[in-house]
């Protein structure tokens, strides 16, 4: 990555930016509509603001609450008692905003450009946790074994130039005899954190047409569902073009899958092997038309054969239930799935999803990672307003540099005001000369510290 050019004077402070974007999206108003809200004490923004902001300090909420109380107003049970909340719908509130960043963006969007929906899961980690509500042993696929944690089902929303997500449920299992840890019975099942907890112990591919239907109520404008083979069904795909959408995705190289193809149930490694291959150097080697089939149901396929760029012998293969694509605008689609891996790589590198809680709690577990999924948002919209080429990767050290200006300056204010007191106090000034010495002062300071100040007065 390259090194992040400093240059402070042509950045806004990061506080300024995330209140901003707080209120440009109205996320009080979101929280309070997913029931997220208090009678009397601080509101519940700010409360979210403080959380929002962790990621880009390096101190935790407990840190910065025990050095500086003034900075954070409220006390920590006040912070915990929200995280922890079982009545926040978190996964609403992810998709309200997401759906209202999308309606800034996507007047952006040449109309040309396909809108998708993106799936995909991946391993969110407490291996050293015991007792931690619906633990339970999942496979990592980095290193090849087991280890505690959920698996994280993600839906995201791409343009194919912004990734955005849409909803989240960190999945146990469906199987009593794999979990580790079972759900707390102190919680009421008709609460939002009882009905969270029942989905995270259904099958991933019933949870993923629970998402799709929610976006889908939520009018989210996408044509397409993305996602890689473990996904990948007959079945699937069928119960998704019943919710609306299209499907383009890569089919499992194996015997267990059967498309209808000339009449007969073939697994796609059997129809490539009949079917006549296409010279030269075409992107792609075969392409046929088949059949998905369970059932009673049909629905036309087509599938496209592709060369595997790191091995010329080997080959991969995409479905696609919208048989009037091209094949190479589904070679194009479907390589936008490549921003949902960008996005967890991101967020586990630099957004501190998995490190920044350590909680037992379910509900504040997911309370984080919606609060993560915000933070990576504001880093998106952040680079497509500004057309900004660098990664959000770097944006996240800017952001994270002016949050330390910020702090600074603040400290600066604070004893020019004393100093202001103390020659109040000690010499009889009067105020239209002590205000004509500090402009002065105010005007003779380099253009950084000028221009802070000016923001921060």
């Amino acid at each position: 990555m390259n090194i992040v050019a400093h240059n402070h004077q042509s950045r806004e402070l990061l506080s300024s930016k995330i209140s901003r974007f707080l209120e440009e999206f109205h996320v009080g108003r979101i929280l309070k509509a997913c029931n997220a809200y208090k009678v009397r004490g601080f509101s519940v923004k700010d409360v979210f603001q403080v959380a929002f902001e962790n990621a880009f300090s390096s101190k935790s909420f407990f840190q910065k609450q025990r050095e500086s109380s003034t900075s954070i107003p409220f006390a920590k049970d006040t912070f915990y008692r929200f995280m922890n909340s079982s009545s926040i719908n978190w996964r609403k509130f992810t998709l309200q905003l997401s759906s209202a960043v999308i309606q800034k963006i996507e007047p952006l969007t040449n109309e040309k450009r396909r809108n998708v929906l993106i799936i995909d899961d991946s391993l969110f980690s407490r291996a050293r946790a015991k007792k931690v509500e619906l633990l339970a042993k999942v496979y990592d696929h980095v290193e090849h074994k087991y280890t505690k944690g959920f698996r994280m089902l993600t839906l995201g929303w791409s343009d194919g130039n912004s990734f955005l997500l849409l909803s989240q449920c960190l999945l146990s299992f469906a199987e009593r005899e794999n979990r580790l840890q079972e759900a707390s019975s102190d919680i009421d099942a008709r609460s939002n954190g009882g009905k969270l907890r029942e989905l995270a112990q259904t099958k991933a591919t019933s949870v993923m047409l629970t998402l799709l239907k929610e976006a889908k109520d939520a009018d989210i404008p996408a044509k397409y569902v993305l996602f890689d083979t473990w996904f990948c069904s007959p079945d699937a795909m069928l119960q998704i073009k019943n919710i609306g959408y299209d499907v383009v995705g890569m089919v499992k190289k194996g015997d267990k899958i059967h498309f209808r193809y000339n009449g007969r149930m073939q697994s796609a490694p059997t129809i490539f092997r009949a079917a006549k291959k296409r010279r030269g150097r075409s992107p792609y080697l075969l392409s046929v038309e088949a059949e998905a089939v369970k059932g009673e149901q049909a629905i036309p396929i087509k599938l496209v054969f592709v060369r595997n760029r790191n091995n010329r012998q080997d080959y991969l293969i995409l479905v696609s239930t919208d048989v009037n694509l091209s094949e190479e605008e589904i070679i194009q689609a479907y390589g936008k799935r490549w921003n949902i891996e960008v996005f967890f790589k991101m967020c586990k590198s630099y957004l501190k999803l998995g490190k920044e809680s350590r909680t037992m709690s379910y509900d504040a577990m997911t309370a984080h990672v919606s609060i993560v999924l915000a933070r990576y948002m504001l880093l998106s919209l952040e680079q497509r307003r500004k057309v900004d080429k660098r990664s959000i990767g770097e944006l996240f050290y800017v952001s994270c540099d002016e949050l330390q200006d910020l702090q600074y300056m603040d400290a600066l204010i604070m004893v020019l005001k004393k100093l202001v007191s103390m020659i109040t106090e000690k010499w009889l000034f009067l105020e239209k000369e002590l205000n004509a010495m500090l402009d002065s002062f105010l005007e003779n300071l380099p253009d950084l510290w000028h221009n802070c100040l000016n923001r921060c007065a």
